[in-house]
């Protein structure tokens, strides 16, 4: 597990990242030099044993490999991400909490080194994925039971396997749980260049589903619009240009979105209801402004706009992993 692995597609604040980066190179070797041994030394993991601020409270240590029995499975950490949700865990914010000392990571991908005899869906060599939150994947190797892992293609791309637990399935299920929505209708989001955001593009694009994507200013606000449109979507707007009289032009060609799909808060969550189509749906899932989400009483009288929240893991909880 590469350290450029391990902070790959990172959304967490540069500071942290830094942080992060220099706990493993000043503490011990990267991870990348360790074998799938089992041996004790040779397993590292960034561990925190009370909440605050993740800089401060990780440390990199070692950790004892449990025997292999059963329906256990040896698994080599080859990438894990920082999502805003491994911090707001590590810091005590979350709504899901580990028991303590506990492994960072909630995401990302390992390949099987060795299973127990009652093992029959996995084998050595096989990549994987975790299906749930708080397991721990900041680390080089770990045993977990056989029903907490997913097999994944060997022959997608590292960084998207690494990924593929989290912002792609949290953008699916809200594209399809909320509102039925069908070939031409709209979808407006903000944080549209986040992990959740660019997943929400291409998966609406494929449904051919018309998406109003909003993200912050700044200085290099084209590169960035031509790479959501890349991606497939049809209209990025700043937060400024949300709220000017001239985005009305835009529902000339599409129809009001019927979902809008929020992780700021704030003042952008209110612009986002302002263009929501009357008995629209608005799904939070993130906050990322710190603000709280806000509704006019007009707009929940006169547009009967509903507000909706989402956490991955509720819903998780609340289905079978057949589903």
């Amino acid at each position: 597990m590469l350290v450029s692995g391990l902070l790959t597609g990172a959304r967490a604040r540069a500071p942290l990242r830094a942080s992060l980066l220099e706990t493993w190179r000043l503490r011990g070797r990267t991870a990348s030099s360790y074998s799938a041994s089992s041996e004790p030394s040779k397993v590292r993991a960034l561990i925190y044993g009370n909440h605050g601020d993740p800089a401060k409270v990780i440390q990199l240590k070692n950790l004892e490999l449990t025997a292999v029995e059963g329906s256990d499975v040896h698994v080599r950490m080859l990438a894990a991400p920082v999502n805003p949700a491994d911090i707001n865990m590590i810091q005590g914010n979350y709504g899901l909490l580990p028991k303590l000392p506990a492994v960072g990571g909630n995401e990302g991908v390992g390949q099987v080194v060795a299973v127990g005899n009652s093992v029959s869906g996995l084998k050595p060599g096989d990549w994987v994925i975790l299906t749930s939150a708080g397991l721990g994947t900041w680390r080089t190797e770990a045993v977990f039971s056989e029903e907490a892992l997913i097999q994944v293609p060997k022959d997608i791309p590292l960084q998207s396997a690494a990924t593929l637990s989290v912002n792609p399935c949290t953008a699916y299920r809200m594209l399809m749980d909320f509102e039925q929505l069908q070939p031409g209708d709209s979808v407006i989001q903000n944080a549209s260049n986040s992990g959740v955001g660019q997943a929400v593009i291409q998966i609406a694009s494929a449904l051919r589903l018309k998406t109003i994507n909003v993200v912050r200013d700044r200085p290099d606000i084209q590169k960035l619009r031509n790479k959501l449109k890349d991606l497939g979507a049809d209209y990025v707007l700043t937060e400024e240009e949300l709220r000017m009289p001239e985005t009305k032009a835009i529902f000339k060609d599409l129809p009001l979105p019927r979902l809008a799909l929020n992780c700021v808060g704030g003042k952008s969550s209110t612009e986002l209801l302002r263009h929501l189509a009357p008995g629209g749906t608005m799904v939070t899932y993130g906050g990322m402004a710190k603000q709280p989400v806000t509704a006019s009483v007009s707009l929940l009288i006169f547009k009967d706009v509903k507000l909706r929240g989402f956490w991955l893991s509720q819903w998780k909880n609340n289905h079978s992993p057949g589903e």
